[in-house]
């Protein structure tokens, strides 16, 4: 348990650096370099970002947790198969990219657009930071993540807790660390009007993170979703510029209560419809077959499934089974960096090695099965099993291609 607590706090430390926590984390850094020089705002800053982290973490534990009590097999990140689930975080995450814009402040009624002050509501915003920080982070797993995970999703519910707490902490320890001591503070850069266009220019990975959620919605649930959600989107963002007007008081007496009833309206108007038309669509996968047609190329990968695997384990070819899901960020870039590179595609090839994909993006059970069989939390997941049949090795969730060409070439030598 010791070791399994210990990854999860290197785990947590490691998330930081991961590209899907990138946008929600500049923000935090953002308001750290603002209250440089007022202890007692940074403290809040740290201490507020603490808490939504912590408390946000244990909440969708505990729900991963009872899911799983009740036999539905669910891993890290399971709450982005949900289409209804996906749409409303890339709502938030696109408030998030007109707030930094300035277009209307969080908590602020007085100050100008654009301020960077802080005011009664630091810790609070820093407290919804926290959680947004952890909502957006499931779609990545960290090294030393899967193990403590799969570890945490097989043990009693006090430990399992303890081992999500422990993530929560190491993921949130530099941002409370820089906050409650003034010395690790002081070396970082001085505020400044530079601070306002950044703020502006870390809109843009706000707008890149609304993309990718909408393209993962696409896949999940298909167009009459997708246009649900990009119709909700220009509503909510012309809701947005509705309250700044109101909120910076370019109109006063009724005007400005007006003004702030047609915002509150608009947005009730687009939230309320969207849960009947973000359904998972029940197209087929475009990997349909289980093993590659006559004439097809050897590296092009096939669809996963218990069966299939089973019809060809053990019968003279390597098998590399890939799962992995369109929201799941790590996933991705193994792909673009790794899998799909002409080295490993040679090495397939070479190695006679039968490519199988196992995609997660919707809800399988069958996939979330063998991430607990094998002890693992979450998404990326790789097996490679050896051509005579045998026990899979299992490559580790950030990949480079050599690390994928040596287990393949391992796998072809052990053949009967």
């Amino acid at each position: 348990m010791l070791t399994a607590m210990l990854a999860a706090f290197a785990g947590g430390l490691i998330l930081n650096f991961m590209p899907c926590v990138f946008p929600v984390i500049s923000l935090k850094a953002l308001s750290l370099l603002g209250q440089q020089g007022n202890a007692a705002e940074t403290r809040k800053e740290g201490l507020g970002f603490l808490l939504g982290v912590v408390v946000t973490m244990l909440a969708l534990a505990a729900l991963l947790l009872a899911l799983r009590a009740g036999g539905t097999a669910v891993g890290w990140g399971f709450q982005l198969q949900s289409p209804l689930v996906v749409a409303a975080l890339a709502l938030v995450i696109l408030l998030a990219a007109i707030n930094l814009l300035g277009v209307f402040e969080v908590g602020l009624t007085a100050q100008r657009a654009g301020a960077l002050e802080g005011g009664k509501g630091t810790f609070t915003r820093s407290a919804l930071t926290g959680a947004l920080s952890i909502i957006v982070a499931t779609p990545c797993s960290a090294p030393f993540m899967a193990g403590a995970v799969g570890y945490a999703l097989v043990q009693p519910t006090a430990v399992a807790l303890l081992i999500f707490l422990m993530l929560a902490l190491g993921f949130a320890a530099p941002f409370v660390l820089i906050s409650l001591f003034p010395a690790l503070a002081q070396r970082l850069p001085r505020p400044g009007a530079w601070m306002a266009t950044l703020r502006r220019g870390l809109a843009f990975p706000m707008f890149a993170a609304w993309g990718w959620l909408v393209w993962v919605l696409a896949q999940q649930a298909g167009t009459t979703a997708l246009a649900a959600l990009l119709a909700a989107s220009v509503v909510v963002s012309f809701a947005a510029w509705i309250y700044g007007i109101a909120q910076h008081r370019q109109f006063a007496g009724r005007s400005y209560k007006a003004l702030l009833a047609v915002a509150a309206v608009l947005l009730l108007v687009t939230v309320i419809p969207l849960p009947g038309v973000m359904k998972v669509t029940a197209a087929p996968t475009p990997l349909a077959a289980s093993t590659p047609p006559a004439g097809q190329e050897k590296t092009t990968p096939v669809a996963w499934t218990p069966q299939a695997l089973s019809e060809n384990e053990g019968k003279g070819r390597p098998i590399l089974v890939n799962f992995t899901a369109s929201w799941c960020i790590t996933c991705q870039v193994n792909e673009r960096t790794s899998l799909s590179t002409a080295a490993v595609k040679a090495a397939l090839a070479r190695t006679d090695t039968l490519y199988m994909v196992g995609d997660s993006t919707k809800f399988n059970p069958d996939i979330d099965d063998m991430l607990t069989k094998f002890g693992q939390g979450g998404l990326p997941f790789y097996l490679v099993y050896p051509a005579s049949g045998g026990k899979p090795e299992v490559l580790p969730q950030v990949l480079t291609p050599a690390i994928v060409v040596s287990a393949l070439e391992r796998a072809a030598a052990k053949k009967t």
